[in-house]
C-alpha cells in the first residue's frame, strides 16, 4: 500500500508540474488570513507534515495562531481554532459562515444533495422538513423514546447470550443504535441476525473508517488533482452506494403500498411532500434528495451514537471508580425494579457529566464537516470571499483550556459545580454550533443516556486487562476518530 501511494503521489506530482505555468497565476480574491508559504500546484503540501492532517493543522496554529489560511492544491481553506474563534464564526456571524463544502471523499455521491451537504433554498427546505420529522415522529403510535427503551431492552437480551464471556460490542452497539434510526426512516427495526442488516453494518462501519484513513486525508486535500486516477479513494463511493441501493429498494417499496392518510415512517412523509410539489418548479422534494437524505440520517444516525457509545464503555473500564459511582446514582434514582426514562436525566447529575465528558474526551469528528462562508466576510480584519471552505476545529474547541481545567484527561467534573450540579459548557461542542448544528441533537442525547443508563443499571462493564493498561487512542483518526477495537465482559449486577 505504501509503494503503491507513494509511486501514485510521484506520478501525480510529474504530470502536474505540466499545469503548472496556467496553475500559478491563478489568484484568489480577498484578504484571507496569513499562513504557511503556499508553493504552486502543490500549495502548502510540504508544510503538512504531521502524521495526519489533524495534527498538521494542529502544529500550524501554534506558529500562526487560532485563524490561518492553508492550500490544498489550489484550493484555500481557513482554518479556525480555539473556543473565541469557532464561536465568533458559527454563532456571532451565523450567517456569514452557515455554507457547506462536501468532502471530495464523499462529493462523487452527494453532489450537493440530501439534507447535510446541501446549501441554500435546497438545504433550508430538507433541513426544516427532516428536523419537524424527527421532533414530531410518532403519529399516534411509539414515541422516539419508547423506541429507544423497546431497543434498549433487545440489546440487554444480546449481551445477557454472551454469558459473561469476552466480546467485541461494535456490532451490537451499531444494531441497537441503528435500529432506532431504521424505525423512523423505514417504519420497523431489523433482528440482530438478519443478513441483510448485519451486511449494512458491516458496510457502514467499513465507509466510517475508510473516510478517516490517511488515504482519504490525502485524497481531500489534493482531490483537484488527484481524481484523475485510480486509487483507494473509490473504496467510499462504492459503499455508500451499496447502501444508497438499499435505500432505493426500500423507497420502491413504499411507493407501492403508500396511504397517504396513514404515513408509516420517514419515507412516507417524504413521498407524500414530493406528490404535495409535484407542480413547484423550485422544489427540492425529488427522489434524489429523499434517497440522500436518508442515506445522511440512516448514516448519521448509527456511526456517531454507537462510536460514542464504544468510547463510553472503553472509558468506564479504564475508570472504574466512574463506573461505580454511575451505578451507585442509577441504583439511587432508578432502582432495579423499573425502566429507566428520560425524564430521570434531570435527576442523575453524575450520569449526565459522565456522559458529556465522554462525548467532550472522544472528540468524534474533531475537524467538524467543513463550512464555507455564503457571501464575502469580514472576519478579524481580513476578507474571506464568498465559497472559501473553512474547517472549524472543534477539537480545540472541546480541548480549549481556558474552558476546561483539564482538557485532555477524562473527567467528568468539567459539567459538575462544587455542589455535584450539572454544569452546562458553551464549549461543549461535539455536534458542532450554529445553522449547521447537527440535526439529530436531541435523539442522540436521548439514545446516549437511555442505553447507557439501561446497561449500566444491569451490568458492570469488565475488562480483559488492567485499567491503567487500557488504550483509548483512535484507531483512525481523520474525518472522525474511530474508537479502537476491544473486547470486555458484561457481568450481571
Amino acid at each position: 500500500m505504501e509503494a503503491w501511494l507513494g509511486g501514485t503521489w510521484i506520478l501525480a506530482v510529474l504530470l502536474l508540474v505540466l499545469w503548472l505555468l496556467l496553475l500559478q497565476g491563478k489568484s484568489h480574491p480577498g484578504n484571507l488570513p496569513p499562513g504557511p508559504h503556499r508553493w504552486p500546484v502543490l500549495g502548502s503540501l510540504l508544510h503538512l507534515k504531521g502524521p495526519s492532517l489533524l495534527q498538521s493543522l494542529l502544529k500550524l496554529r501554534e506558529k500562526y495562531g487560532p485563524v490561518f489560511t492553508v492550500y490544498f492544491g489550489t484550493r484555500p481553506v481557513v482554518v479556525l481554532c480555539g473556543h473565541d474563534a469557532v464561536k465568533e464564526a458559527l454563532i456571532d456571524k451565523v450567517e456569514e459562515f452557515s455554507g457547506r463544502k462536501t468532502n471530495p471523499t464523499l462529493e462523487r455521491t452527494f453532489q450537493g444533495h440530501g439534507v447535510v451537504f446541501s446549501e441554500g433554498e435546497r438545504w433550508k427546505q430538507l433541513r426544516q422538513f427532516s428536523v419537524a420529522i424527527l421532533r414530531n415522529f410518532g403519529m399516534g403510535k411509539k414515541t422516539i423514546e419508547e423506541r429507544i427503551k423497546e431497543e434498549a431492552q433487545f440489546l440487554l437480551e444480546e449481551f445477557q447470550k454472551t454469558s459473561q464471556k469476552p466480546f467485541d460490542p461494535t456490532l451490537y452497539l451499531s444494531h441497537a443504535v441503528s435500529n432506532v434510526i431504521c424505525s423512523i426512516i423505514f417504519g420497523d427495526r431489523f433482528d440482530y441476525r438478519d443478513q441483510e442488516f448485519q451486511s449494512l453494518m458491516e458496510i457502514m462501519y467499513n465507509s466510517f473508517r475508510e473516510m478517516s484513513t490517511a488515504w482519504a486525508q490525502f485524497y481531500d486535500t489534493y482531490a483537484e488533482f488527484l481524481k484523475y486516477f485510480p486509487g483507494p479513494h473509490t473504496k467510499v463511493y462504492n459503499l455508500l452506494e451499496d447502501m444508497r441501493a438499499f435505500i432505493a429498494k426500500r423507497v420502491k417499496e413504499n411507493q407501492q403500498t403508500l396511504d397517504p392518510n396513514t404515513p408509516r415512517d420517514f419515507i412516507d412523509c417524504f413521498l407524500i411532500q414530493m406528490e404535495k410539489e409535484k407542480d413547484n418548479p423550485s422544489s427540492e422534494f425529488n427522489t434524489r434528495n429523499l434517497e440522500l437524505t436518508t442515506l445522511n440520517l440512516f448514516f448519521a444516525g448509527t456511526e456517531t451514537v454507537s462510536s460514542s457509545l464504544r468510547y463510553g464503555f472503553l472509558l468506564m473500564m479504564k475508570y472504574p471508580d466512574v463506573q461505580a459511582k454511575m451505578h451507585e446514582e442509577i441504583d439511587r434514582v432508578i432502582g432495579q425494579n423499573r425502566v429507566p426514562n428520560i425524564e430521570d436525566r434531570s435527576q442523575m447529575p453524575y450520569v449526565d457529566a459522565v456522559i458529556h465528558e465522554v462525548q467532550r474526551f472522544s472528540d468524534l469528528l474533531p475537524m467538524d464537516v467543513p463550512h464555507s462562508v455564503t457571501r464575502d466576510t469580514e472576519f478579524r480584519g481580513y476578507v474571506i470571499p464568498k465559497g472559501t471552505e473553512i474547517y472549524p476545529m472543534l477539537t480545540t474547541v472541546l480541548h480549549d483550556p481556558t474552558k476546561f481545567e483539564t482538557p485532555d484527561a477524562f473527567n467528568p467534573g468539567h459539567f459538575l459545580d462544587e455542589d455535584g450540579c450539572f454544569k452546562k459548557s458553551d464549549a461543549f461542542v461535539p455536534f458542532s454550533s450554529g445553522k449547521r448544528i447537527c440535526l439529530g441533537k436531541a435523539l442522540a442525547r436521548m439514545e446516549l443516556f437511555l442505553f447507557f443508563t439501561t446497561i449500566l443499571q444491569r451490568f458492570r462493564l469488565k475488562p480483559l486487562q488492567a485499567p491503567q493498561d487500557i488504550d483509548t487512542t483512535p484507531q483512525e483518526s481523520g474525518f472522525a476518530n474511530i474508537p479502537p477495537l476491544y473486547q470486555l465482559c458484561v457481568i450481571p449486577r
